[in-house]
């Protein structure tokens, strides 16, 4: 029973407009670029990343989310020219001399595409999005992009999934099976990023869609999709010679929900291997864990743990990403602009 009714409430909240409707995010420090188009291209090499996230484990029909990013520079013009732009054995690759060379970049194009499906019991929202940014200089050490992302979202409610009891329903919605629409679906953001910091905000679900479940179709009614507006920022310190620490926080607002607010910290010995915590004010807390496998491959996992009524069915949440570095041709083992 507790079950049914946790699980009536997040459709009734989703269909409603009144949580956030595009997926959450653990790891989203591993890729920001699934929240700011404004990072495409923002590294040396084409960025895959493959994430899945099983929300609320325990919980029948809870979010489980699945997507696929990919981007890459378009004439990125990093050259390396000191000895210390690449791995000198026995010194950290990201340590002090490394970040002390760090320079902005050059003007540079990205293009980069998102895939990404989402499921909450009944409904299922499915998106792909085509991004570009542009990255320029601003400084010797600091550089700015902006970019935005155009494509659609696929809303889906499967009837099959729901039972009103005696509650009287659109025979429409309750005996058609499945019921699907398309929408056009935009995002926009910018980006700035340093050797020591990054700022970015950006929002997605630019335009609003009315939406409803009836006459075999998805149509205008009093329900929503509603814009969700993104800020994050982070600071990096060097702890010894081997280890990096990285404050970060995420905002996110979605009207009329309160402000959301992530604390996360991540600390990376060399560029092989992070430990990584965070804290989602009046929610819960994370743990997290990655490994840099080689110079074309990388993981990470998280936990999340519930304090919110929720912890009382669910088993947490587990996210696990695995990353690949195609044209990787500087042997880059972490990403230096994203941390």
């Amino acid at each position: 029973m507790k079950k049914t009714i946790i699980l009536l409430w997040v459709i009734a909240s989703y269909i409603d407009a009144k949580a956030q409707q595009k997926p959450h995010y653990t790891q989203y420090i591993l890729n920001q670029y699934i929240l700011n188009p404004a990072l495409t291209g923002i590294e040396n090499y084409t960025d895959i990343k493959v994430s899945h996230r099983h929300q609320w484990a325990g919980v029948q029909d809870a979010p489980v989310t699945t997507y696929l990013t990919a981007h890459t520079p378009l004439n990125k013009k990093d050259y390396r020219t000191t000895a210390t732009s690449f791995e000198v054995p026995g010194e950290n690759p990201r340590g002090e001399r490394y970040w002390e060379q760090y320079t902005a970049a050059e003007p540079h194009h990205g293009v980069g595409l998102q895939v990404i499906n989402d499921r909450t019991g009944p409904l299922n929202y499915f998106s792909m999005y085509g991004t570009y940014a542009y990255h320029i200089g601003l400084s010797a050490r600091t550089s700015l992009a902006a970019g935005f992302g155009a494509g659609f979202t696929s809303i889906g409610l499967n009837s099959n999934k729901l039972n009103f009891g005696n509650i009287q329903v659109d025979p429409a919605v309750y005996n058609n099976g499945l019921v699907n629409t398309t929408k056009p679906d935009f995002m926009a953001g910018v980006y700035l990023y340093s050797a020591d910091y990054f700022l970015g905000i950006s929002a997605q679900q630019i335009i609003s869609q009315k939406v409803s479940f009836s006459d075999n179709a998805v149509k205008s009614t009093d329900s929503k999709t509603v814009p969700h507006l993104f800020a994050t920022a982070g600071y990096r310190f060097l702890i010894g010679a081997d280890f990096n620490l990285i404050p970060s926080v995420m905002v996110k607002y979605v009207q009329p929900m309160p402000t959301q607010v992530d604390l996360n910290a991540k600390l990376q010995y060399r560029d092989v291997a992070w430990l990584g915590a965070g804290y989602r004010i009046d929610d819960g807390f994370a743990a997290m864990v990655g490994l840099n496998v080689s110079h074309r491959f990388n993981i990470g996992y998280s936990y999340d743990y519930t304090t919110s009524g929720l912890n009382i069915v669910s088993k947490g949440s587990h996210e696990i990403m695995i990353g690949f570095l195609l044209g990787n041709k500087y042997d880059d083992s972490c990403p230096k602009n994203v941390w």
